[in-house]
């Protein structure tokens, strides 16, 4: 018998979706709870889904979503000079060929809740948590709304800025900002040296940036800047995106000061980063860029936190998606087979943290080479090509994306 009958999953991005189908795979009835009312939309950014995080859709029966996507299986590294510095793949392929997939936020969103709705899963928007209280037989969510709801356990799937991360435990380490703001656009009509699907990704003197050429042979581009000072103006993740799109509320990153702030920026970088810029009508707002990269405590009680809710790696890991859709699986299995949601918890902790988070680390050491100053990055580009060289046949990178949830194995408890 199942750990529990009914859950509240909390958030409506990836990760809420995901778990939800995942629960309902396991015999689990799921409610979703979104903050956001159903009107409001998650804007701009795009993202890949990895290997792993392909094969973790084909298990969950949900890999339709991916339909819009575009395959990206590897990305090139250059210089502010022009200089090569390598080409590493985002993953492996899969025994059908399939790889890794760039799509849209917006429209992996979207597919994530059309799914979730084909299994009869609703999200309810316009719920925002504000407290959770535990009885004797379950626990009791109260919303911002007034209403409450009674389940058997509570799941945090609200993003980097987790309400229910808060709630487990209000001393846990808030996400760190990583000295990095990001922006991107979508071009037509630019011409572009590289091949369709394949990521060029430029260490430019003051700031890095990357894009891809799309089917339609539009560009899909985006920049990371390094930014000493965080921006004021963060907006809460909700589960859905939110803070992907946050401004900061200068006037300098409106649409218009963002263009001028990069084409300064980029300004003697070769690379085509000023003339994409140049034609792109609106860049995306400044977004600051937040980790969680060791969160002591995932679970309390009947509660529990998954996605970047629990472990935010920076974009550079290619992964966030990903991992998030692996950990709805694993928890769903594990509240399947064991007897209790303690053991549960703790056997879904035991089997995700050492993964998340070796990941997390390798996203930060790409991280600290974007903010590069003048002598770091001149060691970096002396030293990346033969580490790329190395990384291409370690049997540890190649696990990163050959990760496999065996939906059918019986989950045992082995924590602690």
């Amino acid at each position: 018998m199942p750990a529990a009958r009914k859950a509240l999953v909390i958030g409506s991005g990836i990760a809420g979706p995901a778990t939800a189908m995942a629960l309902r795979k396991a015999g689990i009835d799921a409610a979703v709870f979104e903050a956001r009312p159903a009107e409001a939309t998650s804007e701009g950014a795009f993202l890949t889904v990895a290997s792993n995080g392909v094969d973790a859709l084909r298990v969950l029966g949900a890999e339709k979503v991916l339909a819009p996507a575009f395959t990206t299986p590897y990305l090139v590294l250059r210089s502010g000079t022009g200089k090569h510095l390598g080409r590493t793949r985002t993953g492996i392929e899969l025994p059908d060929g399939a790889t890794s997939q760039t799509i849209t936020r917006s429209e992996l969103y979207r597919g994530m809740q059309e799914a979730a709705a084909a299994r009869s899963i609703e999200v309810e928007y316009g719920h925002r948590l504000v407290s959770v209280e535990e009885t004797a037989s379950g626990i009791r969510a109260r919303f911002g709304n007034g209403r409450e709801v009674e389940g058997d356990v509570l799941i945090g799937c609200d993003g980097t800025h987790s309400t229910v991360r808060e709630l487990i435990d209000p001393r846990a380490p808030r996400p760190a900002y990583s000295g990095l703001v990001g922006t991107g656009g979508y071009v037509r009509e630019v011409p572009v040296d590289s091949e369709p699907g394949h990521y060029e990704m430029i260490f430019g003197k003051r700031a890095f940036f990357g894009y891809v050429l799309a089917p339609d042979r539009s560009v899909w581009w985006f920049a990371n800047i390094p930014r000493t000072d965080e921006p004021s103006r963060v907006a809460r993740g909700d589960g859905a995106g939110a803070a992907d799109t946050a401004g900061t509320g200068a006037d300098d990153d409106g649409p218009d000061g963002v263009r001028r702030q990069l084409i300064d920026l980029f300004a003697g970088d070769v690379g085509p980063a000023v003339a994409l810029i140049e034609a792109t009508a609106r860049p995306l707002p400044l977004s600051p860029i937040h980790t969680l990269a060791h969160l002591p405590s995932w679970h309390r009680g009947r509660s529990v936190v998954v996605g970047d809710a629990a472990h935010a790696p920076s974009p550079s890991s290619g992964q966030g998606a990903s991992l998030s859709i692996e950990d709805a699986l694993v928890l769903a299995q594990c509240l399947r087979d064991l007897p209790d949601h303690q053991q549960a918890f703790e056997e879904f902790v035991a089997r995700r943290r050492a993964r998340v988070e070796q990941i997390i680390r390798w996203a930060a050491r790409i991280n600290s080479n974007k903010a590069a100053g003048p002598l770091a990055a001149a060691i970096r580009d002396r030293m990346l090509p033969p580490m790329l060289r190395l990384t291409a046949n370690n049997k540890a990178a190649t696990r990163q994306f050959a990760y496999h949830v065996d939906w059918n194995a019986p989950a045992e408890q082995r924590a602690g």
